[in-house]
């Protein structure tokens, strides 16, 4: 089988490309399936070039998406298994409309239009985003409440899962839209995302580094680990068709933990010292998108359907604390 990632340059796909290359197997739709080659894409050639050198099966596909040699390409390779993680972050879809567009459903819409003219349906997951829901005050939601999102990123994902339900229910592709928390702690420098800030009050200051704290301490957030999410695309891809029951779309678990406790928990295992590199910075923009999320989503499809959250905020930190100590 060959597999296609998308967005394989960021932190997700670069974990999740060197996993499935590791394994040299893929469980998709029930069937194990040997691994022949790994298709990746990602605007930045890089990144692309250090994994396609670590990992022979590997062939990189620098640049847009949607340009049309990448798309015949992705034809002409014919995957059976699409992990679509390429997107426009939340704070720069909401700053330029355009582009959000572009890339978060145009480049989605000309992927499966692609897709769609394949001798067998591939299995497809797209990573969608808790911020599809909306709230008045940041509370606590399940995962039958309607989505609502109040932020451009948010819509686009939406959209996105539409398209996604309606090419699966057509037998164009075997769908599956998973909706991730708020990912934390990831690896590298800060990016563009409203939650940005959720992964830097914690790596910066194990870094020894000040970072800047844009929200109020009691906001909540529905995290997950950067491990917990590889977990949860290699278990989505496994799951039967069958047992999603027409409903692609699956809002996963994850840890709700307000900032204040984040803080807390930082001190009590990394120290007063570490924990003081944080400073408060308000923005009301972030704020504004932040808020809007829930604070904590109850997921009993998703939980199931086999997925499962990290067991604690504490455990995703020292998670994180360990890789550092490993690669010191």
């Amino acid at each position: 089988m060959r597999v296609l990632v998308t967005g394989a340059g960021g932190f997700l796909g670069r974990l999740f490309v060197e996993e499935l290359a590791n394994r040299g197997t893929v469980l998709a739709n029930g069937r194990e399936e040997r691994v022949s080659r790994i298709l990746a894409c990602d605007l930045a050639a890089e990144p692309l070039a250090r994994l396609a050198e670590a990992h022979h099966i590997l062939r990189p596909l620098p640049g847009p998406l949607d340009a049309d040699d990448t798309l015949a390409a992705i034809a002409e390779e014919a995957p059976g298994l699409v992990v679509h993680l390429a997107a426009v972050v939340s704070s720069a879809a909401e700053a330029d409309f355009t582009l959000g567009m572009q890339v978060n459903l145009g480049a989605t819409l000309a992927l499966i239009e692609t897709l769609r003219r394949l001798p067998e349906p591939p299995v497809f997951l797209f990573a969608s985003s808790v911020a599809v829901f909306s709230c008045a005050a940041n509370e606590t939601i399940s995962d039958a409440t309607p989505p609502q999102p109040r932020s451009s990123y948010g819509a686009q994902k939406l959209m996105g899962e539409i398209l996604v339900r309606d090419a699966s229910r057509k037998g164009f592709i075997r769908g599956r839209a998973l909706r991730f928390p708020t990912i934390a702690v990831r690896p590298g420098k800060p990016n563009k995302a409203a939650s940005s800030f959720a992964s830097g009050i914690l790596r910066e200051p194990l870094a020894g580094q000040t970072a800047d704290l844009p929200v109020r301490p009691g906001l909540r957030l529905h995290l997950a680990s950067p491990d917990n999410a590889r977990a949860a695309l290699f278990h989505a891809a496994a799951l039967r068709q069958d047992a999603l029951e027409g409903e692609t779309s699956v809002t996963l678990p994850g840890v709700s933990v307000s900032v204040a406790e984040m803080l807390a928990t930082l001190e009590r295992v990394a120290g007063k010292a570490v924990a003081a590199r944080v400073r408060p910075a308000p923005d009301a923009e972030i704020e504004a998108i932040v808020s809007s999320w829930p604070g904590g989503i109850e997921t009993p499809r998703a939980q199931a359907l086999g997925f499962a959250p990290d067991a604690s905020f504490e455990a995703l930190l020292r998670a994180h604390m360990d890789r550092l100590s490993e690669a010191a």
